[in-house]
């Protein structure tokens, strides 16, 4: 059967360095304890982590986030797999975000016969991704000068940047950015669990930026392969002008780079950042601005995601789903 276990998708994992941290055993784990079920479907040298969330009278929606794992073109015989598995669980549609970047040659061509463009993404379209395929000194350099004049002012200032275990004093701050920003969270048990989960296997780290034993900032950072990410991160209200997310932020760079990671992707920024000049960038507070001009000071390069694609199996209840769930937004 092209279905496997989850010990058995991990030891194909290591046949492909570069696959995505959202296609990892221990991503479909974690999604697992919060109403998903990971489901991995191999044939051949492709596979894929795909989760099932249900939906009423029976039904889910199937979602495959960063895949599928692959070096070529899967063959018809891979997507026959997938379409077995989604009609076993009743699947309305699928929902597929592959890994890849508009900017490059894609890895999987999706016919227009077997999918359909899908006016909803689930994780960030747009991001920055630092290279680390440099020393420390190098990577530090690329910065804008008032990335690095903020990092050094942070230490004049007391901020004081080590790895944690708290995760009460984590979910505090994000606590915080969230009532400020109004932006989602997670529950703590979400993060308890995912720290639980990617840590012990050397995966996932919590930081903070401490001043006079208070915490300011926390950033949870994870990597995999040969990527780090930056998924969750928070400031506290005071003490803002001491900039204690700036030596965070390096401190994760650095952390991921001692891995042997070769880019650090800073996960979203406002679509549109390509094409607006610096007055107008300056300009806007709206969305996600102000958290772009912070993360654009460590030197990444702008990527555009392959835009998702449905594959569509009770074409009505399709529409309903639209209908009710559609629009753009990020969650992991």
């Amino acid at each position: 059967m092209p279905e496997i276990n989850d010990a058995d998708w991990k030891e194909f994992l290591t046949e492909h360095p570069s696959a995505h941290l959202l296609q990892s055993g221990e991503w479909g784990e974690l999604k697992s304890v919060f109403g998903w079920e990971a489901v991995h479907v191999v044939e051949g040298d492709v596979g894929a982590q795909i989760l099932f969330r249900r939906l009423p009278l029976g039904f889910t929606f199937a979602y495959m986030p960063k895949g599928p794992v692959t070096n070529h073109e899967p063959g018809p015989n891979f997507w026959a797999s997938v379409d077995h598995s989604c009609h076993k669980r009743r699947a309305v549609f699928l929902k597929v975000e592959a890994d890849g970047w508009e900017e490059d040659q894609p890895t999987v061509a999706f016919s227009k016969k077997m999918f359909t463009a899908s006016p909803q993404h689930i994780q960030p379209h747009s991001t920055l991704v630092v290279d680390l395929q440099a020393d420390q000194e190098e990577v530090f350099n690329r910065m804008k000068p008032k990335t690095r004049y903020n990092i050094r002012l942070a230490g004049r200032k007391e901020i004081v940047v080590h790895s944690s275990t708290d995760l009460d004093d984590f979910y505090g701050v994000m606590g915080m950015t969230s009532q400020r920003e109004a932006f989602h969270v997670h529950s703590k048990d979400y993060y308890r669990q995912a720290y639980e989960l990617f840590y012990p296997k050397g995966m996932c780290e919590l930081f903070v930026a401490d001043y006079q034993g208070k915490t300011l900032a926390a950033v949870m950072v994870f990597a995999f392969g040969r990527t780090a990410y930056y998924f969750y991160g928070a400031s506290a209200d005071m003490e803002r002008n001491r900039k204690p997310t700036y030596p965070l932020q390096w401190e994760a760079i650095c952390w991921a780079h001692r891995k042997g990671c070769t880019e650090y992707d800073m996960w979203g920024i406002p679509d549109e950042a390509s094409n607006v000049d610096d007055d107008e960038e300056e300009a806007r507070e709206d969305g996600l601005w102000g958290v772009y001009r912070f993360k654009r000071g460590f030197g990444g390069a702008i990527r555009h995601a392959i835009m998702p694609v449905d594959r569509v199996y009770n074409p009505l209840l399709y529409k309903i789903y639209l209908w009710r769930f559609a629009g753009s937004g990020s969650e992991n």
